[in-house]
Formats: C-alpha cells, sequence, structure tokens
C-alpha cells in the first residue's frame, strides 16, 4: 500500500483528513508532540480502515527532533514496514501571541514550528517520497496583507529568514504574534513555490501545493482563544459577519477532506495555491510577496543555513 506522513494528523483538520486517506486504503504515518493522541487515532484507523499506521513523535520547535524522526521514517522505510512515501503533508502549525519564545536553537517558535521544521523534514524525506508523489503545505490566507484575512490578526512583512527566526534578538525587531504567525505562513508559500521550480529544473515529477482551508473555529488560528470566544465565532450569526467581511471561512470535516483529495488526487496543479471557500476548492492567487523570485531563494539560502543542512542531508538536485 502507498504510504501518507501527516504533520498534526491526530487532530484538527488533520485528523479528518487521515480519516479519508485510510478510507481509500493508503497506510499512514504520524507525526506529532502527543504521542497518547496519535497511538489512540492509530488503533482507530486501524480497525475501521485496515491500513497501517505508524506514530512518530516530533516537536517541529526542534531542529533534533526532526532530524530524529525523520530518521524514523527512513528506518520504516528501509525495513519495509512501510511502503515509500506516495505524500507528505506539512500540516501542522500553531500560533503563539505574547512576547516572542525562542527553540533550544535559538529560533523564534512559530518561525520555526509553522515553517523551518516543515523546510527540514521535506529536504530530509524528499529522496524516500515516489517518482509522482507530491508534499501538501498547510498554508493560510492571513499571509496576504492585501486582503481582509491578511488583515485580521496582523500583516505580514517581508520574509527574510534571519530577522524571523531572531525577532526581537540581536538587533532585529520584534513582531506581534500575530505578525509572526502570517508571515510564517508566507514563507511556507514561498518555499512551496520555489520547491517546486527546483523540482522542474531537475526533472523531477513531484508535485507541489499551498493550501488555505480558511479560518476554523476549533483549530489553528484561532484554537488558543478562550472556549466562550470560539464558540461566538462558531455561531452562523458571527460566521456570517466575518463572511461579509471577507474573510475566508473553514469547514473542519470538509477541509480536512479537500486536505486528502490534494494528497491523492492527480487534478491538482504543482506550484499551486488552493483555498477551501464557500463549499469549493478553488486554484487563487496568493500573496503578490509570493511570487518575488529573489525572496524565495534567498529565503531557500538562509533556511539551508539555519536548518544547518549538511551535503550528506540534502538531496544535492536541490541545492
Amino acid at each position: 500500500m502507498p504510504t501518507v506522513l501527516i504533520t498534526g494528523g491526530h487532530s484538527g483538520i488533520g485528523l479528518e483528513c487521515v480519516k479519508h486517506v485510510a478510507a481509500k486504503k493508503y497506510d499512514l504515518v504520524l507525526l506529532g508532540r502527543n504521542v497518547s493522541r496519535m497511538d489512540e487515532v492509530a488503533e482507530d484507523l486501524r480497525a475501521n480502515f485496515a491500513v497501517k499506521v505508524s506514530p512518530i513523535q516530533v516537536d517541529l520547535g526542534s531542529l533534533a527532533s526532526v532530524r530524529e524522526a525523520a530518521c524514523r521514517c527512513l528506518t520504516l522505510i528501509e525495513n519495509g514496514e512501510v511502503a515509500g512515501l506516495q505524500a507528505v503533508l506539512c500540516n501542522a502549525g500553531a500560533t503563539f501571541r505574547g512576547e516572542p519564545t525562542y527553540t533550544e536553537d535559538g529560533y523564534e517558535l512559530t518561525f520555526t514550528t509553522n515553517y523551518l521544521g516543515h523546510f527540514l523534514l521535506v529536504q530530509l524525506l524528499l529522496d524516500a517520497l515516489n517518482r509522482e508523489g507530491r508534499i501538501v503545505f498547510t498554508a493560510s490566507g492571513t499571509h496576504d496583507p492585501d486582503t481582509a484575512d491578511g488583515r485580521f490578526i496582523g500583516r505580514a512583512t517581508k520574509p527574510v529568514a534571519e530577522a524571523l527566526a531572531k525577532a526581537g534578538l540581536d538587533g532585529h525587531p520584534p513582531l506581534t504574534g500575530g505578525e509572526r504567525y502570517t508571515t510564517s505562513k508566507l514563507c511556507v508559500i514561498l518555499h512551496c513555490y520555489e520547491l517546486d521550480r527546483r523540482l522542474r529544473a531537475a526533472g523531477r515529477g513531484i508535485t507541489t501545493i499551498a493550501y488555505d482551508p480558511g479560518a476554523i473555529a476549533e483549530t489553528g488560528l484561532l484554537r488558543d482563544l478562550p472556549g466562550a470566544a470560539r464558540a461566538i465565532i462558531g455561531s452562523r450569526v458571527m460566521r456570517w459577519l466575518m463572511k461579509r467581511f471577507g474573510l475566508t471561512l473553514g469547514d473542519l470535516e470538509q477541509s480536512g477532506r479537500a486536505l486528502a483529495d490534494l494528497a491523492t488526487a492527480t487534478a491538482y496543479g504543482s506550484g499551486c495555491y488552493y483555498q477551501w471557500q464557500d463549499g469549493a476548492l478553488v486554484e487563487r492567487r496568493s500573496a503578490a510577496m509570493s511570487y518575488d523570485l529573489e525572496l524565495a531563494r534567498d529565503l531557500w539560502a538562509e533556511s539551508r543555513r539555519l536548518s544547518r543542512l549538511g551535503h550528506d542531508e540534502e538531496p544535492g538536485i536541490l541545492i
């Protein structure tokens, strides 16, 4: 059976996604921090869909943890315990409000968790992907400062990796929690497009996709709000008002199913941005900055440096 790897597949839209992926008889590798919750999800998926499910613990805010998780996944493949990867879904993400906090590597936590950890994971797993495999990045409409979504919690700033990794340190200006989140998601989309260009230049058939599931009260950007606030936001009246203001709204089950479709269906183009909106998955233009080739190349080079990629770790065709 082909295998789909997903980060954050034990909650939110990731959990809805893996149910649909398992129903299509794909085996799964679940990466996440909560081992006991992943074990529960794995047991349910095995029982209900008769697929293999391999949970692997990872903290995307730790480069050492990402390396360890990737190594464990590659060992599973080498030992024949799971088949080669048909898809890698970089789905996990988080918001961290208040003052910036920093990882064991000395990098700002939002940038590392939402972007840099996934950048490293993709580099380490790329050669394990099947020839016609795919990589899907869960992004956010908030990445675009020229939209209502992008003005909702804080406009994304210029995506300079060093400044984002060291925001608030070494003379780099601090950013609000909203700005840290939206800019990390802009980095995700820049990475998706640059990865696609490098894969095309190397003659590789792997598809890369950026995906906005829309704002969902139970997950992502809104999950850290108090329960009463989430209930209000999730109400029919508030959703109507948010839509009137131009915000892109998602649905937990439907947005999760759309992520599963992007992972397994062949109808979606590479190097594209898709958004769940009004009950449909549609291709959209992303932020103007996301098409800046120089920004993308600089982000790639700085991400290699910040993640301390060794020549024995990265696929040579992408350097």
